[in-house]
This record gives C-alpha cells, structure tokens and sequence, in this order.
C-alpha cells in the first residue's frame, strides 16, 4: 500500500510540474532509442511525397548539453546538425525552414550552425528559407544569414549585431570581509578574467582585441549576405541595436514580412514545387500537433527565449551559462 501510494504522489508532482497541456509519461522502460523522427504538420493536398522540412532553433545556441524538464537534454548544436543530416538524407525533403525563436548564443556555437546550413546548402542544392518567430537576434541572426530568403513578423525581435564579453569581479567585495585571493600563473594575462582578480589595462586590451575580430567576422557576414543594405543602415544596424521585424525590413536585414505559412510558400516556389508536405523533425515521444508546436529539443524550457544573466552561480557560470564564453547574444537588462 506505502509503494502505491509512493507511486501516486510521484504521478501527481509529474503532472503538476508539466501543467495540463498534451503531456506523454512514460513509466517503466523508456525507448533507448532517440533518433529524430519526422512528423507531418501540414499534409500535402495531393498524393505528392515532396516534403519541405521545418527545423527548430529555440534557446540559447551553445555547444553543450542543456538539460530539460525530466531528461538530460540535448546540445543543441548537436541537434541541429542531426536534422540536417535527416534532410540531407531524405530524397523527398526537397527544401527547407529554419525557424529561429532565440537570442543568439555563443560565438563559436553560432558559426558551427552556421557553417552547417552552408555545407547543407552546397551538398544538396535545397533551398533554407528562415522565418523569424519572437526573437531571432545576435548569435540568432548570424545563423539566419546562412538562409536564402529572409522572413520576418513585423513584431519580430532581430539584429543585435554585436559581440560581448561579460565579466564579473568578486576582489573587492571579498577584501571587504578580508578575504585575500591570490593566484600564482605563468603570465601576467593567465588570470584574466577570472572573477578572483581584477582586469588590468593589459587584460582589457587582450579581450578587446578578441571581441574586434569576432564583431568584424559578424559585420563581414552581414555584408556578404545583405549586400542591398545602404552604408548609412548598415552601420545603424551593426551597433548592437536590436530592431522589430517591421525595421528589418526597411534596411534590408530581412526580405519580407509573413508568417510560417508565407514561409512554406517561398520554400515551395524556391525548390520548384507545387505542393508538398511540411514535416517537422523530433525526438520520440515529444508532442507535435501544429507547424507552430516547438519539439523544445535542446532547449533549456521548451519555446523560451529569456536570458537572465544576473544570477551569479559559484560554477562559474552566468545564469547557466559560462562566464569565460564570447557571445553573439541579445542581453535585455544586462547592457
């Protein structure tokens, strides 16, 4: 009786935690096998097996495991280039979406995605168009310019094109309550950056310098893939600033404004197709009903794009990122 109602109590704490949304819980075994499978969210209206395949970027874009609701989570990077492998694959993928709902991320994460729609893109000829969802800024937007068409919401969040190093000194807060923290390195730049010391002129040049080359690839991106943008535009919208959908399309960062259905059209019309199926790619077991549903994958909670760096962990990380990361990243009430 004390094992079934032990049981019961852990039902009811599982239900409570996910809400009364379309839920799967799983007792017992679990499948051992993850790979990514394809659902269909928009049939095709005739008997075509042409598929346009939508891909999800939700969160922050890092190259590690973040953790989920009940499992271990994802990395995302990994994740993405899994996807990309399955449309690469798929003889009946003939183009696809990439829908972005996320600030940015880091630096190096950003380029790896990226580079990975290029190598997509020159291996099998298929169209990426991109449609923007709330956020699609930084780290974000740098992964969008690797798409062929451009889509927006007017009250989309894009830009932010910028680098940031963020850095957090606990020194004087520590001398204050005379606690002294010394460290022995073979360099006068080897503890640069660490939260024990403080940064020096010389410390602060070394990262300028890094944060310099990183904003320059940015811009030279940017440029490469929006060629239209005027001079006077492109150096508003390369200062950091983030701007709505509806601005993006005035200067040039985006081609137009729509929603996910004018983004299956372009898809469509890009790859030469009539008609065609529109799949989303998951994990097992993960709840898709809709072109809107998000599998969450990879994603620190499924569909959220906020970032909180003001909680200072003793990891040494920021809001559960590492604080010794280069990012591409939107930063509200940070900067």
């Amino acid at each position: 009786m004390m094992k079934l109602l032990m049981r019961m109590v852990l039902v009811f704490m599982v239900w409570s935690a996910v809400g009364c949304g379309p839920t799967t819980f799983v007792v017992g075994i679990s499948p051992g096998d993850q790979k990514m499978v394809a659902t269909v969210v928009e049939p095709a209206k005739s008997r075509t097996r042409d598929r346009v395949a939508m891909i999800d970027v939700t969160g922050m874009i890092l190259n590690a495991r973040v953790p989920g609701l009940l499992s271990d989570g994802d990395n995302p990077v990994s994740t993405f280039h899994e996807s990309l492998r399955h449309a690469a694959k798929d003889k009946h993928v003939k183009a696809i979406i990439l829908r972005l709902n996320t600030p940015g991320g880091a630096v190096a994460a950003s380029d790896m995605m990226y580079r990975d729609v290029l190598e997509f893109k020159e291996k099998t000829g298929k169209p990426v168009v991109v449609v923007m969802m709330d956020v699609a800024a930084s780290g974000g937007y740098y992964l969008a310019c690797s798409g062929d068409y451009l889509i927006a919401y007017p009250s989309t969040v894009t830009a932010s094109i910028g680098v940031i190093f963020q850095t957090i000194s606990l020194k004087p807060a520590l001398s204050s309550i005379g606690i002294q923290a010394e460290a022995i390195t073979s360099g006068p730049n080897k503890d640069a950056g660490s939260p024990l010391s403080e940064l020096t002129d010389g410390h602060r040049a070394v990262y300028q310098e890094m944060v310099d080359t990183f904003y320059a690839d940015f811009t030279g991106i940017v440029k490469a893939a929006r060629p239209s943008i005027s001079d006077e535009h492109f150096k508003e919208v390369t200062d950091g600033r983030v701007v709505t959908g509806k601005r993006a399309l005035e200067v040039g960062l985006v081609d137009a404004l729509g929603d996910l259905d004018d983004g299956f059209a372009k898809a469509k019309a890009l790859a030469g197709l009539k008609d065609a199926s529109l799949i989303h790619y998951h994990r097992p077991l993960e709840y898709v009903g809709s072109p809107y549903a998000s599998a969450g994958s990879g994603t620190p909670e499924a569909g959220s794009t906020q970032v909180n760096l003001l909680q200072l962990n003793l990891d040494g990380t920021l809001g559960g990122m590492p604080s010794s990361c280069f990012y591409y990243v939107w930063l509200p009430g940070v900067r």
